[in-house]
């Protein structure tokens, strides 16, 4: 009986917020503050209640907002050889590539991975010219609303777009990953760690490590000595080292570890994947 007494309240509430929505109205943050009436009183779960709210940010939001700065860009040169191109791809773990001919305004495509790999599987002692598997690239204003891009995105079935300045200028690059990720938060992937297991052993000398572990607990965990007295946690000392927010795949060694970015945002570094100078066996498994 309560939940039927529930449901007028929802669908009345619903009804609002579609009226709202169609009517585009003059006040989002009181068409917020409706949605969070909703959630308190159990009309809208907490996680529809952060999608929808992303939902109205997105429509807000443009693709300078979310892009990887051009600086930061993971690309490769349309005259590499394939001996070159594989370390590129292997190490940085993305699918997707910018092709660029005389500099990084010059974008020519984008190569997939899969067509490198592709190659390598049929054909592995053969010449690869990139020039016959690169893919046309899609550039986008600065300015593109991100709603409008994700529909383009899934129209178009395009997964990456070369953002360009007023210019003409490359500034960076989107892909759709990055707009869902404003709905629906942090994707996760295979490399998360449980928020209780800070450090996992992958391998041997291998472990992830979640950039939050505070340097005295992974000084513990691997029995040395890195410095805390600037910085607390270990995602801090990496990106000091680096002198900037790095991007997956960037590599830095400190001391006898090296250590990789596996996640990272524009604003910090989630996840890493640290290679000790010897094996740690985690304290259940040690002798």
């Amino acid at each position: 009986m309560a939940e039927r007494g529930r449901d007028p309240l929802r669908r009345g509430w619903l009804q609002r917020l579609l009226q709202q929505l169609s009517g585009e109205p003059q006040d989002r943050e009181e068409l917020v503050e409706d949605m969070r009436e909703a959630g308190e009183r159990g009309l809208v779960d907490e996680d529809s209640l952060e999608m929808l709210e992303g939902v109205l940010a997105v429509g807000e939001m443009q693709a300078r907002d979310i892009m990887v700065p051009r600086s930061q860009m993971i690309v490769v040169d349309r005259d590499d050889a394939s001996e070159k191109l594989l370390p590129v791809v292997v190490e940085s773990g993305h699918s997707r590539f910018p092709v660029i001919g005389e500099d990084r305004d010059q974008v020519v495509g984008i190569l997939l991975a899969k067509d490198l790999l592709r190659h390598y599987a049929e054909n592995e002692h053969g010449d690869f010219d990139i020039r016959e598997v690169v893919r046309p690239a899609v550039f986008v204003p600065e300015s593109k609303r991100l709603n409008v891009l994700l529909k383009e995105f899934r129209k178009n079935r395009h997964h990456m777009a070369i953002v360009v300045d007023e210019y003409g200028g490359v500034a960076g690059l989107v892909t759709i990953e990055d707009v869902i990720e404003q709905i629906v938060g942090d994707i996760a992937d295979e490399y998360d760690v449980e928020e209780d297991q800070p450090i996992r052993r992958d391998g041997e000398r291998q472990y992830t490590v979640r950039a939050l572990t505070r340097i005295s607990e992974f000084n513990d965990f691997f029995s040395v000595a890195l410095s805390d007295e600037e910085f607390d946690t270990i995602g801090g000392l990496v990106a000091h080292a680096f002198g900037r927010v790095p991007r997956r795949g960037d590599v830095v060694r400190i001391g006898e570890f090296e250590f990789r970015v596996l996640r990272a945002d524009r604003r910090r570094i989630d996840l890493l994947r640290v290679v000790a100078p010897r094996d740690v066996l985690p304290p259940d498994t040690a002798d």
